[in-house]
């Protein structure tokens, strides 16, 4: 995940807005940069790859000015060279950005028409130039900010300075978190309290869609509507060791409600949106030499695999086999030389994944790792890396480490359906097209936090909670149950909704909730069929669809939850957030540890 630093300060900020960039290292990034304003003129420094490479840069040519803005990137739109990283500046403006602006292409070209030149591939420098348009119209900062905020799709936060403005920063927020720092003669801003650590403790976290106004003696916040609002000053307590929660209540809660722009910018790194294509990060591999693929997962991990299995196998129509990690190798499984195997594992440490992988390789299988961590064992040993950017996942039951992955399997199924000849260009395009609509769609579903909230009291009296899907809603009632079970120890099921019959439905009696997962589509009335035989059977029905199957079967539920409407290929990903959110707040409900749950531990390094 990107990191964001911002000082209006009465001193040399250069120094320190390196500083906050190095606390902000664990989040990942390819790509550097710090901007200040010295002599009414911008000053900037950038440079590919890690921090070290930019001290170079700053050691040579020093950087002076009190105010300035300072950015690690990961690539999304463009690749992590010199041109597209932060800050980028656009006429009188500065600007650093971590997000996805998803309709980007719509403005530059507008801008472009307007006889606006860009110097990058970037969404960024788009935003900057609207502002910086806006300027020209006559507007000050503050309106310019506030007029062009409205026409952003995509969740993002973002930090301006401005060229004839030498005593302000603004800062703005919608789905990625930004956090204002408050001192003495000077105000900061950053992703989060760590990067603002040693300058002060005395912090406020932007609420969404909040944009706020910095100058060194004070800080004025807008909310969405740029009306002027207030928010909480707290002590932070953070130091350079730890990670924070924000304003958020436990770190899987922030971890849900980051999934927006993490899926955002992990999409963004295989999407490439003006050639309507997906690129992998390493295209020296043939993939359309394989024939087979053996996806091997542990716990969540498994169930994006489950999800991919059907991805890959309807779109390169090759066999994919899956396999659970700790049996793997036990099965004596055949595997043929040149096959392709795809290990899946948030930390690319885990030691049932590790050793299968390790087995693979020795059987001559081609070798390819999804993985958040790419320092990881799995990540040296892999002949393919598909890096999610998930940043770091501090709740023990994942949940943006999951979506991530199913996000970076539905890229990487559809680069493999190319490659193989499954697929031609329009039909690439339209799957980039409808993956881009992703993050929209998940903040959408996060809207329904407060209802889902409500209805925790329907599920955390039960002692058994079944979860029902078919086709890629199979494994998400699995992952749904799975994570019920690891937060809130209620036991609960996952199953394809047809196998009802074949047994499980003899469970069924008022006293078990049923979480029916059944977005309109292709398999929608035979969902529907399968949940009228629970309901005929006192089946308490929990039903999760949008709001086309919730006005044709949502009647006689307990309880509905309307998800956005969306295209089946992203379903999976978006229907992950109910299932998230449920077992969330039946956990608070409960009162059980949410983040560290009995019993488990975030990275199972032994087997």
């Amino acid at each position: 995940m990107c990191g964001i630093v911002a000082i209006v300060g009465k001193e040399s900020v250069a120094d320190r807005l390196f500083d906050g960039l190095k606390r902000l290292e664990y989040r990942g990034y390819d790509s550097a940069g710090i901007c200040t304003l010295e002599g009414g003129d911008f000053q900037r420094r950038r440079a590919e790859g890690k921090l070290q490479n930019l001290a170079a840069v700053l050691a040579e040519r020093p950087l002076a000015g009190d105010i300035g803005i300072a950015h690690t990137r990961w690539a999304t739109h463009g690749a992590p060279v010199e041109k597209n990283a932060h800050p980028h500046i656009a006429g009188d403006v500065a600007i650093i950005h971590n997000g996805i602006i998803e309709n980007f292409k719509p403005l530059r070209e507008e801008l472009v028409a307007d006889g606006y030149v860009m110097e990058s591939d970037t969404d960024s420098e788009v935003v900057g130039h609207l502002v910086a348009r806006e300027l020209k119209r006559g507007k000050t900062p503050q309106e310019a900010v506030g007029a062009i905020l409205s026409r952003l799709h995509g969740a993002f936060a973002m930090g301006f300075l401005f060229r004839q403005h030498p005593d302000i920063v603004i800062g703005a927020r919608r789905g990625s978190p930004l956090t204002i720092g408050y001192g003495e003669g000077e105000n900061y801003l950053g992703s989060d309290a760590i990067a603002l650590a040693p300058w002060t403790q005395r912090i406020a976290y932007l609420d969404d869609g909040d944009w706020a106004v910095l100058t060194r003696d004070a800080v004025q916040i807008f909310d969405a509507d740029n009306q002027p609002v207030e928010r909480e000053i707290v002590i932070s307590g953070a130091s350079a060791a730890s990670v924070e929660k924000g304003n958020y209540r436990h770190f899987m809660q922030k971890e849900i409600f980051e999934q927006p722009i993490v899926v955002a910018q992990t999409l963004q790194s295989y999407l490439r949106p003006y050639d309507g294509e997906v690129a992998l990060p390493d295209s020296s591999l043939d993939l359309s030499t394989i024939n087979r693929i053996t996806i091997v997962a542990c716990g969540t991990s498994f169930y994006a695999g489950m999800v991919a299995k059907y991805w890959i196998e309807h779109f390169a129509r090759i066999p994919v086999d899956i396999d659970v990690a700790s049996e793997f190798r036990y099965r004596d499984p055949i595997l043929k030389e040149g096959e392709l195997s795809l290990f899946i594992s948030q930390s690319g440490e885990t030691a049932d994944t590790l050793a299968a992988l390790r087995h693979a390789k020795e059987e001559g299988q081609v070798i390819a790792a999804v993985i958040n961590v790419p320092t990881s064992t799995m990540a040296r040993e892999a002949d393919l890396i598909l890096p999610t950017h998930a940043g770091p996942e501090i709740g023990v039951a994942s949940t943006k480490a999951f979506t991530c992955q199913l996000a970076v399997l539905a890229a990487f199924a559809a680069n493999l359906a190319r490659a193989k000849g499954k697929i031609d260009a329009a039909e690439e395009a339209d799957i980039v097209a409808h993956l881009q609509e992703v993050p929209e769609a998940m903040r959408r579903a996060l809207e329904h936090d407060e209802d889902i909230a409500s209805m925790a009291h329907l599920v955390s009296p039960a002692r058994d909670v079944l979860y029902l899907g078919r086709g890629p809603d199979y494994p998400l009632a699995m992952e749904g149950a799975l994570k019920l079970k690891e937060i809130s120890y209620i036991h609960a099921e996952g199953y394809a909704a047809g196998e009802m019959k074949h047994g499980p439905i003899a469970l069924i009696d008022e006293k078990v909730p049923v979480i029916v997962l059944a977005p309109s589509g292709p398999l929608f009335d035979k969902t529907v069929s399968n949940m009228q035989e629970v309901r005929a059977r006192g089946g308490q029905i929990i039903f999760v669809s949008d709001a086309k199957g919730l006005e044709e079967a949502g009647d006689g539920c307990i309880a509905t939850i309307e998800m956005p409407t969306a295209h089946p290929l992203i379903q999976p990903i978006v229907y992950a957030i109910p299932v998230q959110l449920l077992a969330y707040h039946v956990a608070v409900a409960k009162g059980t540890d949410v983040d560290q749950p009995r019993n488990l531990a975030k990275s199972v390094t032994v087997e």
